[in-house]
C-alpha cells in the first residue's frame, strides 16, 4: 500500500519524518510518498481532501474534520512557541504579558496591514484572538513576511517557524508574543499544527501509521542532535545552531502523543475557532 504523506520543509518536520519517508524504519507493507510543501498549500490541499496523510493548520483542520481525523503522533504543541507579531520600528507599549496593553494597542494596530502566513494557519487565528478588530491582513508565504514589513508593504507582520530565530538580526521589532497571550489568557498550551489521517482509510491502518510516525520520531530522538543530511537539503538557508533552536522548539512530548493534555488544548482551540463562526462543530471524534 503507498499512501501520500504531505509535511513541511522546515526542520521540525523533516525531523519527524526522516526515518519514515527513508525508510531508516521498517514500515511494513506500507511506502509513504512524500510532498513537501509550505503550511498553507497543505492547508488549501486540505481542504480538498488532497493527501492520505498531512501536516495542517489546526483551523484547516476544524474545517474538514468530516475528511480527517487527527494522529496522536507528530503534532506541534507546547508553550512558547506561538507566532510573534513584529514591526520595523519599536512600537510604544510593547509589553509582553500585559492583558491592558492589547486593548492600548488595538485601536492602532486595528488600523494598519498587518502581513500572515495564511488564512488557515494559526498564526491567523492566534492574532485575531488578540486583536479581533484588525482586519486588514494581507497573505503570504511566511517566509516573505520579514521582508514585507522591512520594506513596508505592510505595518506589522506575524513571524513563525525559524523566522522567530532570525528577525532580530534583521532588525526587526517584537510587539507581542501571541502565543504568550494565549496560554496567559486560556491556561492551555499552543496547538500549532497536526497530523491528519483521511478517515477513508481503515482505522486499523490508520493506527498503524500513527505507531510508525512515533517510531520514526523516537528513531531521530536517538540520534540527536545530529542533523541528517534530509533535515539539511530543505533547510539549506539555515546554520545548524538554527535548525536544532527549531526542532528543541516545536518537537517535544506532545510530538510523541498528544495525550489528555493536548487534546484537551486542541478542544480549546476548536471551541475558539467556533465562534469566529466559520464552521459548525463535528458531530463526531476529531482524534484517532
Amino acid at each position: 500500500m503507498k499512501l501520500t504523506i504531505g509535511f513541511s520543509p522546515c526542520p521540525n518536520d523533516t525531523f519527524i519524518f526522516d526515518a519514515l519517508v527513508n525508510k531508516k524504519i521498517n514500515t511494513g507493507e506500507i511506502d509513504f510518498d512524500p510532498i513537501l510543501e509550505d503550511v498553507e498549500t497543505l492547508n488549501q490541499w486540505a481542504l480538498q481532501g488532497r493527501l492520505d496523510i498531512t501536516k495542517l493548520s489546526f483551523p484547516a483542520f476544524f474545517q474538514s474534520p468530516d475528511k480527517y481525523v487527527l494522529l496522536n503522533a507528530g503534532s506541534a504543541l507546547g508553550k512558547g512557541v506561538g507566532p510573534l507579531l513584529i514591526s520595523r520600528h519599536p512600537l510604544l507599549g510593547s509589553i509582553d504579558n500585559d492583558a491592558a496593553n492589547i486593548q492600548h494597542q488595538a485601536s492602532s494596530i486595528q488600523h494598519q496591514a498587518i502581513a500572515l502566513p495564511g488564512i488557515n494557519t494559526t498564526a491567523n487565528l492566534l492574532f485575531s484572538f488578540a486583536y479581533p478588530e484588525a482586519t486588514n491582513k494581507e497573505f503570504m508565504i511566511f517566509s516573505a513576511i520579514e521582508d514585507a514589513v522591512l520594506s513596508g508593504k505592510t505595518d506589522l507582520g506575524v513571524i513563525i517557524h525559524e523566522n522567530r530565530f532570525t528577525y532580530q538580526q534583521r532588525g526587526l521589532h517584537k510587539v507581542r508574543d501571541l502565543g504568550e497571550y494565549w496560554e496567559q489568557k486560556m491556561q492551555v498550551p499552543i496547538p500549532l499544527g497536526g497530523i491528519a489521517i483521511k478517515r477513508s482509510i481503515d482505522v486499523s491502518t490508520a493506527t498503524t501509521v500513527d505507531k510508525l510516525i512515533r517510531k520514526s520520531l523516537d528513531h531521530a530522538f536517538a540520534n540527536y542532535p545530529v542533523i541528517t543530511s534530509y533535515v539539511k537539503q530543505h533547510s539549506q538557508a539555515m546554520s545548524e545552531d538554527v535548525m536544532r533552536q527549531h526542532i528543541d522548539l516545536y518537537v517535544n512530548d506532545y510530538s510523541l502523543d498528544l495525550g489528555a493534555g493536548g487534546k484537551s488544548a486542541i478542544e480549546t482551540l476548536y471551541k475558539v475557532f467556533l465562534s469566529t463562526g466559520t464552521c459548525n462543530r463535528y458531530p463526531g471524534n476529531l482524534f484517532l
